[in-house]
């Protein structure tokens, strides 16, 4: 399956933010379980962060990005690139 990363940028108050991150984790928890190879994180130096996960194609990818509950509660905006993985 094809590599996706959403890069996102926080556009909430962090108080509004940091109520839907337990959320957004069992969803990403959700997704790897599912075999999606799903992993979250933020920048260490700036706001904003990404989610990394395989997806079948595109429209799949932009699917489960919809379903995240940051963007759900209008938390973050973002963009979807597909990552082509050149090495292991």
């Amino acid at each position: 399956m094809p590599w996706f990363a959403k890069i996102e940028t926080g556009i909430v108050e962090k108080a509004v933010f940091d109520q839907y991150v337990p959320a957004h984790i069992e969803y990403v928890k959700e997704l790897a379980a599912k075999g999606h190879q799903a992993r979250s994180g933020y920048w260490g130096r700036k706001g904003g962060g990404m989610l990394l996960f395989e997806a079948e194609s595109m429209a799949a990818a932009q699917a489960i990005v919809a379903d995240d509950p940051l963007v759900v509660n209008n938390c973050v905006t973002y963009e979807i690139f597909e990552w082509c993985v050149v090495a292991p």
